[in-house]
């Protein structure tokens, strides 16, 4: 659940180093079929599919390297028997998904294109608004993030919901009426009353002044967004990838309280809604 470039070593054990991935699956369905952005804790998807080939959707929030470079090695989509769709925000320059991607994973820099993964794949654009994808209403929003179109989720079978906004950067529209940033209309429509938010937490306070220019929020600005939009819980995510597992101790203890409910999210983390 790290961001912006895996963490190693024996201080980040516990909360884990990949980073971003989140896979959701429908209840009473026996492997994911929607995947939330392709960080390289991609490849441990794998694992939840009991041997088989992935046929789903991997749905990416923007294109940044630590969403994206798990995608050539998640082993059950790259099989001859996979069929999968990714997608990712519609570009402002009007290029298409697969040469978007092919911007960032092609020789030189790499040995293969995504075209050239093993499967079925495809890949397209989703522009701001609600669609269907793989069973699931998907609401998609423009967040303010550095560097790129950047969107958030709001993730529904019609029973529950969870929001995701995992690269986000409220400050970007001024400080607000606490310092944190701006809890502004995308955020608060995709947060509301979800039973789970899942929201960037890259920043501590002493930091904010000084790194909030790269893009992400504060901790307490997801727990505070939580707060106003109803949110029955928040999942702080895209940890620092200095951020040791200590540290991580003792921003849960912060937190700790009998509403929202704050999770610090750690690698292999499992929710059932």
């Amino acid at each position: 659940m790290r961001g912006s470039t895996p963490a190693t070593g024996i201080d980040f054990v516990r909360y884990g180093g990949d980073t971003l991935c989140l896979a959701l699956a429908h209840d009473g369905a026996p492997a994911p079929t929607l995947v939330l952005d392709a960080g390289t804790g991609l490849k441990s998807v794998t694992g939840l599919l009991d041997g088989a080939p992935f046929a789903g959707t991997i749905l990416l929030s923007h294109l940044h390297w630590d969403h994206v470079l798990g995608l050539p090695f998640f082993s059950a989509a790259d099989h001859p028997d996979a069929n999968v769709t990714v997608m990712l925000p519609e570009q402002q320059s009007g290029d298409g998904a697969a040469a978007v991607l092919c911007g960032i994973m092609s020789p030189p820099y790499f040995p293969i294109r995504p075209t050239e993964l093993r499967g079925e794949w495809s890949f397209g654009t989703v522009a701001p608004g609600g669609q269907q994808i793989q069973g699931f209403t998907v609401l998609a929003r423009e967040i303010p993030h550095k560097g790129g179109r950047t969107f958030g989720y709001r993730v529904s079978d019609g029973h529950s919901a969870l929001a995701y906004l995992p690269d986000h950067c409220p400050t970007e529209l001024g400080p607000g009426e606490d310092g944190f940033g701006e809890y502004h209309p995308a955020a608060l429509e995709l947060a509301k009353d979800v039973d789970v938010l899942v929201h960037d937490a890259q920043l501590f306070p002493a930091e904010l002044s000084a790194e909030a220019v790269y893009g992400h929020a504060l901790a307490d600005y997801a727990v505070e967004l939580s707060r106003r939009a109803h949110a029955r819980s928040v999942v702080l995510i895209h940890h620092r990838h200095t951020r040791t597992d200590d540290a991580l101790d003792e921003l849960a203890l912060r937190f700790r309280g009998p509403s929202p409910r704050v999770i610090v999210a750690a690698q292999g983390i499992t929710l059932d809604l």
